[in-house]
């Protein structure tokens, strides 16, 4: 439970009644911080390929849950960010629905909107990569032998290039819940690969902790039973 501020309705958090529904990196950072009790869901990382159709999972992922029984829920936490709109149009009849209010997981993993606004302003160009990234392949160099299969080597060269010309770094995303040798070598080797700068940057497990504990905040929106989530949600409010 978190204090209110004048006229903010208390919201308190039942681990028992809460049900995260999240992609398979993002839930890997949730895990070893969910309270006991909490039940969750992981839906595919490729989904987000097409938007509409992680709409369409989420919405039905939802409906499931809102209609369970044992337990029966009350909330649902998205752990997904505005992610190209895939977010917007959802609704959930009987619960809850909290969502970080942020533009995607970069900021989840960086531990805010501001940290993330705060990287994006210094060094625009850069290319972000995680420990569960790396691991779902999704990421244009896992593309590589694929393109080399398919046009061979001088052209795959030439369509991963034109996918990374605008980027000057590689940053690899250190939660510090993991080892991260292996991942390091990977990006480190890959930054060569295509003439990035490589630099490992921490990251932060403060957004994850309010998600699953509180307080819900202005870094969240909150959309109560049948309430549509909104792009306007997404706009963060002045003293939110």
């Amino acid at each position: 439970m978190h204090d209110a501020k004048d006229g903010e309705e208390v919201i308190q958090i039942v681990p028992e009644r809460t049900k995260v529904l999240a992609c398979a990196t993002v839930i890997e950072e949730m895990l070893p911080l969910m309270p006991p009790g909490m039940t969750h869901q992981v839906l595919d990382f490729g989904l987000h390929v097409n938007p509409e159709s992680l709409k369409a999972a989420l919405q039905q992922a939802i409906d499931c849950a809102a209609a369970a029984t044992t337990p029966k829920v009350g909330t649902i936490i998205l752990g997904y960010g505005l992610c190209s709109m895939a977010v917007v149009g959802l609704r959930a009849e009987g619960c809850t629905l909290v969502v970080p209010r942020v533009d995607d997981c970069i900021a989840i993993f960086l531990g805010s909107g501001d940290a993330y606004r705060a990287q994006h302003y210094s060094e625009p160009g850069t290319y972000y990569l995680t420990k569960g990234w790396i691991e779902a392949g999704d990421v244009p160099f896992a593309d590589y032998d694929r393109l080399v299969e398919r046009y061979g080597e001088e052209r795959a060269e030439w369509v991963l290039r034109e996918m990374l010309k605008n980027y000057t770094r590689l940053a690899l995303i250190n939660t510090g819940q993991y080892e991260m040798d292996h991942y390091r070598t990977y990006s480190r080797r890959t930054a060569a690969r295509f003439d990035l700068r490589y630099e490992e940057i921490p990251g932060s497990n403060a957004l994850i902790k309010k998600m699953l504990y509180g307080p819900w905040d202005g870094d969240f929106l909150i959309t109560r039973p049948g309430q549509e989530i909104s792009y306007a949600d997404f706009m963060r409010r002045d003293g939110a």
